[in-house]
């Protein structure tokens, strides 16, 4: 089935290249303007295979109903121009991109791309509102998590009416990494990798805290921020699994940093389920929700420093087999 892959965050990027690997020699790549996309893509070989790509702009900021409107014609034209050039596109995979999966019809015109039949939604963002309400009106499935929070996703998960809905025991992570081997020791002092984010994303405004400045003060430090190339992207896990803690602001890092035995402060506001199962099972995420003052800050801040060097401690839940379960719904025969 020729499929047209939508590569929107890093993150997805991770997740969707061993199933692009598994994919068909035609398929295409609709992949967004953020500086560590294309790194991924540039640095790819070996990690996700090389694809027609047609790259589009990310719909935030100002004008951004413009931009998406832009973007939705932009990707109907590619798909269409697809169709012409050999087997026609039958599937657009998408994790939290909607107007891929809009695009199969033009925003104008009542003219659609009949070929495409399946149209698949992935997402584990519960407050991502505005995409999933522009989901419902295009997807045909749907995959959610089990951990899945209905009270935080605006009525998303229960007025799906048609579309198919599908359950993915795991978070993200548990598709795309593997269970690491931590240090043997802590370094002094502790090496540790932070990730700030640039604030122009679609729930920034509302979700990020800003960082103390004595934050930092007798760590080492390596700087992960976002829009700041680190050299080899692709090798972000292994730099998760071989520091002795994280903090960041970005809740997608944390779970993944979380979720290979890392500790991790999580400085930020944001509700997530994929949050709240990784504390469940016992993954060292520590997690501050609101201005970095007080006694209570410094409790945290304290146990999260003292969590460093009890990971011999910990004894997370077993690793689901998300990966797998995904291929088996993806009708995909993964290539390791």
């Amino acid at each position: 089935m020729r499929t047209c892959w939508v590569l929107d965050h890093p993150a997805h990027v991770r997740l969707l290249a061993p199933f692009l690997r598994a994919g068909q020699s035609n398929d295409v790549i609709i992949a967004t303007k953020r500086l560590e996309v294309e790194q991924m893509l540039e640095q790819g070989d070996g990690h996700i295979p090389r694809r027609q790509t047609h790259w589009v702009e990310r719909p935030v900021g100002e004008s951004r109903r413009k931009k998406a409107l832009a973007r939705w014609r932009s990707s109907h034209r590619f798909l269409r121009q697809c169709n012409q050039q050999g087997e026609p596109i039958q599937r657009v995979v998408s994790i939290g991109a909607p107007l891929e999966l809009m695009a199969w019809k033009s925003p104008f015109l009542r003219r659609k791309i009949s070929s495409i039949t399946q149209r698949w939604y992935i997402t584990d963002t519960e407050v991502n509102h505005t995409a999933h309400n522009l989901a419902l009106k295009s997807a045909t499935d749907v995959v959610l998590p089990t951990h899945w929070k209905e009270d935080f996703d605006g009525g998303f998960s229960s007025n799906l009416g048609g579309i198919r809905l599908h359950r993915l025991d795991g978070v993200h992570g548990h598709v795309h990494l593997r269970p690491a081997q931590r240090p043997s020791s802590v370094s002094q002092p502790p090496r540790v990798l932070v990730r700030r984010l640039i604030g122009n994303g679609i729930h920034d405004d509302d979700e990020l805290l800003e960082f103390p400045d004595d934050m930092l003060d007798g760590l080492q430090i390596t700087s992960a921020d976002e829009e700041h190339s680190m050299g080899d992207v692709w090798s972000l896990d292994r730099q998760l699994a071989a520091h002795d803690a994280v903090i960041t602001q970005s809740v997608t890092l944390a779970s993944e940093a979380a979720l290979l035995g890392t500790p991790t402060l999580l400085l930020s506001k944001a509700e997530r389920g994929f949050l709240d199962r990784l504390e469940s099972e016992g993954h060292p995420l520590f997690r501050w929700k609101k201005a970095c003052e007080g006694d209570e800050w410094k409790n945290l801040h304290a146990q999260f420093l003292t969590g460093i060097h009890l990971t011999d401690a910990l004894e997370p839940e077993e690793w689901p087999n998300a990966r797998q379960h995904l291929a088996e719904l993806l009708k995909s025969e993964l290539i390791d």
